[in-house]
C-alpha cells in the first residue's frame, strides 16, 4: 500500500524497542490546539511529556514523530477491557483540531482521506483488529472528549476500519429519551464493560458515571451527548455487544 509520510521526530518516547506483536490497538486524539504549529512545538518540547506515533495536518499530510516499535506518550491513564497504560500496546495518532475548548470543527476530508490510508496501512502492518481502533475518551473517559463527536466513527466502520452498530439510524432514533429501568441500567454498564469501558471508578462515582455516557455517546450516539441512558443507548449497546 502506497502511503507517503513525512520524517519530524520527537524526543519524546521510552527507549526501549518493543516487539511488533505488542502492538494491539490505534488509538485516535484531536490536537485541542487552535494552532497546529503549537501544538506540533508542544509534542516535540522535551518538557512537555506528551508526543504521537503520527500527525495529521489540516492539509492531509502525515508526520511521523516517533517510530512505531517505541512507546509514545499519548494515551496517559487508560484501560480497556483487562488492559491498563495503553501507551505499551498502542500507536497514537494525532489530527490537528481545536477541540472542545477552542471551538471544535469538523475534521477536514483531506484529513480523514490520509487517516484511512494511514489505519489501513497500520492494520496491515501490526494485524490490528477493527475493533480495537479506539479514541482517547473510549480509553480515559473520565479525562478525554477526544476526538468527540464530529469524527466519522460511521464512515470508518462502512471500511471496516471502526467499530459502529448495525441498527437504522432513523429507527433507533424513535427510542431517544425513552426512559431505562433500574435494571436496564444496570444491562447498559453491564454491555459497556463488555464492549471494552471500564468500571465506573468508585471516587467520584456519579460524575465518572455521566462522563462514560458521554463518551459512549460521542462514539455511537453523536447527535446527542447528554450523560444520559435512554432506551436508543441501550439499543445500541446490545446490538455492540453482538459483533
Amino acid at each position: 500500500m502506497s502511503i507517503k509520510i513525512i520524517a519530524h521526530y520527537s524526543p519524546n518516547f521510552n527507549s526501549k524497542k518493543r516487539k511488533k506483536r505488542k502492538i494491539k490497538f490505534l488509538i485516535l486524539h484531536y490536537t485541542g490546539m487552535r494552532k497546529e504549529s503549537l501544538a506540533l512545538k508542544r509534542l516535540c518540547n522535551t518538557t512537555s511529556n506528551v508526543s504521537c506515533h503520527y500527525f495529521l495536518k489540516k492539509n492531509g499530510k502525515i508526520l511521523t514523530l516517533v517510530p512505531n516499535l517505541y512507546e509514545a506518550w499519548h494515551a496517559g491513564l487508560s484501560k480497556w477491557k483487562d488492559i491498563k497504560s495503553l501507551n505499551k500496546y498502542s500507536i497514537g495518532i494525532e489530527i490537528q483540531n481545536p477541540g472542545h475548548e477552542h471551538g471544535y470543527k469538523s475534521f477536514s476530508k483531506k484529513q480523514i482521506k490520509s487517516l484511512k490510508i494511514l489505519l489501513k496501512y497500520l492494520i496491515n502492518e501490526f494485524n490490528i483488529s477493527y475493533k480495537n481502533i479506539l479514541g482517547h475518551s473510549d480509553i480515559a473517559p473520565n479525562r478525554k472528549k477526544d476526538p468527540g463527536e464530529k469524527f466519522p466513527w460511521k464512515d470508518l466502520a462502512e471500511e471496516k476500519l471502526a467499530l459502529w452498530h448495525k441498527l437504522n439510524l432513523i429507527k433507533i432514533k424513535t427510542f431517544r429519551k425513552l426512559r431505562v429501568t433500574i435494571e436496564e441500567e444496570k444491562l447498559f454498564y453491564k454491555n459497556l464493560i463488555k464492549i471494552g469501558y471500564a468500571k465506573i471508578e468508585k471516587n467520584n462515582f456519579k460524575n465518572n458515571q455521566v462522563l462514560l455516557i458521554k463518551a459512549f455517546q460521542r462514539r455511537f450516539r453523536q447527535e446527542l451527548i447528554n450523560g444520559k441512558i435512554d432506551q436508543e443507548c441501550l439499543l445500541i449497546s446490545k446490538n455492540l455487544i453482538k459483533l
